[in-house]
């Protein structure tokens, strides 16, 4: 039998592990331990998301072998990466419509780098990578080729989010920023007012991803205490901004943020359910998913495997009813790295040749430091001890050498695997997904040609 997922022609055979291992020897220790057969009988999925992919998944392929569907056991086929024939492809017709069920209306989402330096996480380096022109030239592709907008990222730096925001949003005609914003960096009346402004002029184009995460605050003024300071800060912000989004005459005199009697115009864009732009959050502490689970619209998760995903969108509904949640139910999102390539076998080549580049040095993927004590970021590089494909194709080796957020783990294969992958994240009730790989502008290309059609169809 030959592999075809991680092989032993890359690039990578040369670099070695921590443990002085080469990455051959690794995937070829991976690749015994599949076949055997106790690992097929009990390296399964949990059994509480077992029964969720069930009564979900038979219209769809997603549940399990044994329950009515097409098999979702890690056995020999999916650990090697074997391509699917034309009989095993995503049914395009087997799939309710948008219409029928509300967990196929999907939001897809690409990343925008906005970075002072070039080559973000491999990206092409060119000296116009932030420029007008080139940034532009993004936003234009993602139109036209079937994304809804991007998420452009936040943090001292590098350039003003809402400015790059603001600035491709009157440069499209359907790009939908998902602008990063940080409490502190922002006072939550200014903030609220500017992104009212926003959405007006752009006729409720705009969506809101609220960060909490540690910053260099000194550099613009600001400071915060501990974790639970950060999120109880957060929680107000929100609160406020919320506030500000649907009411008039507006007090609120919270212990971190105040107004007076305030009143946000130009006023936002209502439009059916929609209110106001919806208000992406992540954090995977404790603290954070209370304020999620209360305060969010959209709850982002990184690129972990299927069980801890479900675990958490089970133990966020369960903080919304017991906290009670005010608000119509929090929904939930993925924020990943996706590696396509035309065939499965291609796809590893690539994503084992770009990892050995980062094990090198060279393309470093510098990390952040104030993302690495996050508890997020941490599950994210645990993952790698439980092996180097998780489910069918979550790559965790990108996060050894360097890979952190979103690069972290890496969803790698044809367009048919990917599109397979995330069927199952929306199987468990993720009907937001914020996707990207590099070189950008070609992958929102190729991304939105080849893996689009196939979630949508």
């Amino acid at each position: 039998m030959t592999a075809t997922g991680p092989t032993a022609t890359s690039a990578a055979q040369a670099v070695t592990d921590a443990d002085g291992h080469p990455f051959i020897t690794r995937f070829q220790r991976y690749a015994e331990e599949a076949l055997r057969p106790a690992a097929l009988e009990t390296d399964r999925v949990p059994a509480s998301t077992i029964e969720r992919l069930a009564e979900l998944g038979a219209h769809n392929h997603l549940a399990p072998a044994g329950y009515g569907g097409a098999g979702l056991g890690r056995d020999a086929d999916r650990r090697m990466h074997r391509p699917r024939g034309p009989t095993q492809a995503l049914s395009r017709t087997a799939h309710r419509t948008e219409q029928e069920d509300p967990l196929m209306s999907l939001q897809l989402l690409w990343y925008i780098p906005n970075e002072v330096q070039p080559g973000h996480r491999g990206d092409d380096v060119a000296a116009n990578h932030n420029s007008l022109e080139t940034l532009t030239s993004h936003a234009k592709a993602l139109e036209e080729h079937g994304w809804g907008g991007a998420l452009i990222g936040t943090g001292w730096g590098r350039p003003d989010t809402f400015t790059v925001a603001t600035t491709l949003a009157a440069q499209t005609t359907t790009f939908q920023p998902l602008i990063a914003v940080r409490p502190g960096y922002w006072r939550p009346a200014n903030f609220a007012s500017a992104a009212a402004t926003l959405d007006h002029l752009t006729g409720g184009r705009v969506l809101i991803n609220i960060v909490s995460g540690r910053d260099n605050l000194a550099a613009y003024g600001d400071s915060e205490g501990d974790q639970a300071h950060r999120y109880a800060r957060t929680k107000e912000f929100i609160q406020i901004v919320r506030k500000l989004w649907t009411e008039e005459n507006v007090t609120y005199h919270g212990e971190h943020f105040s107004v007076t009697d305030s009143t946000v115009v130009p006023r936002t864009v209502v439009r059916g359910e929609r209110k106001h732009p919806r208000l992406y959050f992540g954090g995977a502490s404790q603290v954070a998913e209370k304020v999620a689970a209360t305060e969010a619209d959209v709850q982002l998760f990184w690129g972990e495997p299927l069980d801890g995903v479900h675990e958490r969108i089970e133990r966020l509904k369960q903080l919304s009813e017991e906290l009670g949640r005010e608000h119509a139910p929090l929904e939930f999102g993925l924020r990943v790295t996706t590696l396509v390539r035309d065939t499965t076998e291609q796809a590893w080549a690539d994503a084992e040749a770009k990892v050995a580049e980062m094990a090198k040095g060279k393309g470093v993927i510098s990390r952040d430091p104030n993302r690495q004590t996050a508890v997020g970021q941490q599950r994210l590089l645990e993952l790698a001890a439980r092996g180097e494909v998780l489910d069918d194709n979550l790559y965790t080796t990108p996060g050894k050498f360097g890979g952190g957020g979103a690069g972290t783990t890496w969803l790698v294969g044809s367009a048919e695997d990917v599109a397979r992958s995330l069927r199952k994240y929306q199987g468990l009730g993720i009907t937001h997904f914020v996707l990207s790989d590099t070189p950008y502008l070609p992958e929102i290309k190729r991304q939105g040609d080849q893996l689009l059609p196939l979630l949508r169809g």
